[in-house]
C-alpha cells in the first residue's frame, strides 16, 4: 500500500541497518521493521513475516533512529527566510551596501543576518551604516547572535542611545533580537511550520527550542493549529523561571496529550561568543590585553539559579563557550548537583575535559561551528592553551555528546553536523585539527535523542522515531554524508515526511 504523510506505518520493508544498529544474526541483509502503536515490535528477515497494513518500501535503503537537533532558536531561525543573508559579505562596506539595497519588511525595518566581522579588514561604524541605509531602520545580526549593528534610525526606533560603532553586544543585542522576533504569531508560526517541515525532510524527529521567549504559550498555540512535524523540548530563561514554576511546569512535563511538546531546561547564558570576542577566556584576545571576554552571569549567581531550578524540578542548560566560563559552569554543576548540559563547550581546559563525564553533564555541541570558525579560532584564540572544539577528547573521556546546530547560527541539518564532526572539513579544505574528529557511529548517536551515550541501535520495544535514508552513514565521506537523502521520517510510527 502507498503511504502518505500523517499515516501510521505498520511495516518499513526491505531496509538495511547500519553497523552500529545491526541486529544479529541478520548482519547487513535486508530486514523488515514491524511497528504497532508507534513502537517497533519486530525486526525480521525481509519477507519472512506478512507485510500487513501501511507499508513503506525501504527499497534497500538504510534505517536509522530519528535525529534530534539539541540547540535551536526556533523563531529566529524560521524568520531567516525573510531576512537578508549576509554570510557571504567580506567587509563592512560591502555589508552596509547590501543592506542599503535590501527589501524593507512589512514593519518598516530592514533586517540582515549572518555577518561575521571578526576577520574583516575594516570595521563597522554607525556613520558607515547611516551613509548606505539612510532613514530606514536597519539591523544587521551577527552570525553568532551576540551582537547587532544598527543605524541611527534603528537606534531612534528602539529608543536606545546610539553607540560610537553602532554595535550592541550581549544583553542589549539579545533584547534587539527579541524585539525583531516579536512579530504577528500568524506570520511567525507559518515560518516555523515551514522550517520544521524542512527539518522533518532531513530526518529530524525532535528539537530543543531555546527561543528567548515564553515558549509554553507559543507551542500550545501551534499545537492547537495542528502542528505535528516533530517532538519539541522547549527551554526557559532566568527572567521567566518563576513564571514556569508558578504554573507548575518542570522538565519533562508534556503540554499536549500525546506528549509531542514538553518542558525542557533552564537556559542560562554565562559568557559571550567567539565571533563577538566576548567568550570568557583565560588569555586575552589579540591586540587587546585587557579583553578576556565577559562573564555575563557571576559564578555565585549561577549557583543560586541552578539551585532554584533544581529544587523546582528543572534540568539546566548552561551556555559556556570560553574555558573560564566552562570551568565555572562545571563548578556550578558540582556544587548544586544539578543535571543537564553545557551548551557549546567550544574552548575547554584540559583539566575540565574529564569532569563532564564525572559529573554526568552532557556536552551539547555544534560541530558545524568548528568548520565555520576554524580560521577565526586559529587567529582570535591563537594564544589560548585550552582545547578548542574538543569533540574526540570529550568522547574519549566518556562524556555524552548531543549534537545541534544553534540555528540560525548554522543551518539545521544533522547530516552536516555529523560530517563536520567526523571529517572536520567542508568544501574540500584540508581537515582542521583532525585529531578531534569522531568516528561515524559516535556522531550518529550524538545526533539522536539520548546522545552518544545511548547509541543508534534499533531494537523491538523502542519508540518508532525513524529516518529512512539512501546511504550508510557510517561509510560516507564528507560530501556524501552532507548529501544524504531522506526517503521517510516517522514520529511514533506516524509519517511526518515521505519523499515524492
Amino acid at each position: 500500500m502507498t503511504a502518505s504523510r500523517g499515516e501510521q506505518v505498520d511495516v518499513i520493508a526491505g531496509v538495511r541497518l547500519t553497523g552500529a544498529g545491526r541486529v544479529d544474526p541478520f548482519g547487513d541483509a535486508p530486514v523488515d521493521v514491524h511497528l504497532r502503536g508507534g513502537v517497533i515490535t519486530d525486526i525480521a528477515p525481509a519477507g519472512a513475516l506478512p507485510r500487513r497494513g501501511v507499508v513503506v518500501d525501504g527499497d534497500g535503503g538504510w534505517l536509522v533512529p530519528g535525529l534530534w537537533d539539541h540547540h535551536v532558536h526556533t523563531v529566529q531561525w524560521a524568520l531567516v527566510a525573510q531576512r537578508t543573508p549576509l554570510g557571504g559579505v567580506t567587509n563592512a562596506v560591502q555589508a552596509a551596501s547590501v543592506m542599503g539595497h535590501s527589501p524593507v519588511l512589512d514593519d518598516g525595518r530592514r533586517v540582515g543576518t549572518g555577518f561575521r566581522d571578526a576577520l574583516w579588514p575594516d570595521t563597522p561604524s554607525l556613520r558607515l551604516l547611516d551613509e548606505h541605509t539612510g532613514e530606514v531602520p536597519t539591523y544587521l545580526i551577527n552570525a553568532d547572535v551576540h551582537s547587532v549593528w544598527l543605524n541611527s534610525a534603528a537606534f531612534r526606533r528602539e529608543s536606545i542611545a546610539p553607540t560610537a560603532d553602532g554595535i550592541l553586544r550581549e544583553g542589549p543585542a539579545f533584547e534587539i533580537s527579541r524585539r525583531l522576533n516579536d512579530v504577528d504569531p500568524a506570520v511567525s508560526d507559518r515560518f516555523v511550520r515551514d522550517a520544521l517541515d524542512r527539518a522533518a525532510a532531513r530526518g529530524v524527529t525532535g528539537i530543543v527550542d531555546l527561543d528567548m521567549a515564553w515558549n509554553a504559550d507559543a507551542w500550545a498555540r501551534r499545537l492547537n493549529a495542528g502542528f505535528d512535524s516533530l517532538r519539541v523540548s522547549f527551554g526557559v530563561y532566568p527572567d521567566l523561571l518563576d513564571r514556569a514554576i508558578a504554573v507548575g511546569l518542570a522538565t519533562g512535563d508534556a503540554v499536549d496529550p500525546l506528549g509531542l511538546v514538553r518542558m525542557g531546561s533552564l537556559k542560562v547564558i554565562t559568557d559571550g561568543s567567539l565571533g563577538t570576542r566576548t567568550a570568557a577566556c583565560s588569555h586575552p584576545y589579540p591586540d587587546d590585553p585587557h579583553n578576556t571576554g565577559v562573564l555575563t552571569v557571576a559564578p555565585d549567581e549561577l549557583v543560586d539559579l541552578m539551585i532554584r531550578a533544581t529544587g523546582a524540578g528543572f534540568s539546566c542548560a548552561i551556555h559556556a563557550i570560553g574555558d573560564v566560563a566552562n570551568s565555572h559552569a562545571l563548578d556550578a554543576f558540582a556544587l548544586t548537583g544539578a543535571t543537564g548540559t553545557i551548551e557549546h563547550a567550544q574552548l575547554v581546559a584540559h583539566a575540565d575535559i574529564p569532569r563532564f563525564a564525572r559529573l554526568g553533564v552532557g556536552a551539547s555541541v555544534q560541530p558545524e561551528h568548528a568548520v565555520d570558525d576554524r580560521d577565526l579560532t586559529d587567529s582570535v584564540w591563537a594564544a589560548q592553551t585550552a582545547l578548542p572544539y574538543p569533540l574526540r577528547a570529550l568522547a574519549d573521556s566518556g562524556a555524552n555528546l548531543l549534537f545541534g546546530s544553534d540555528a540560525p547560527v548554522s543551518p539545521l541539518d544533522p547530516w552536516a553536523a555529523m560530517a563536520a564532526a567526523v571529517h572536520r572539513t567542508r568544501g574540500g579544505r584540508a581537515p582542521w585539527r583532525p585529531e578531534q574528529g569522531l568516528d561515524a557511529a559516535t556522531a550518529l548517536g550524538a545526533s539522536t535523542a539520548g546522545g552518544s551515550a545511548t547509541g543508534s541501535a534499533l531494537e523491538p520495544g523502542l519508540t518508532a522515531d525513524l529516518a529512512l535514508i539512501d546511504r550508510d552513514p557510517l561509510a560516507a565521506d564528507d560530501p556524501g554524508l552532507r548529501a544524504t537523502r531522506v526517503g521517510a521520517t516517522t514520529v511514533a510510527g506516524r509519517l511526518t515526511h515521505i519523499a515524492p
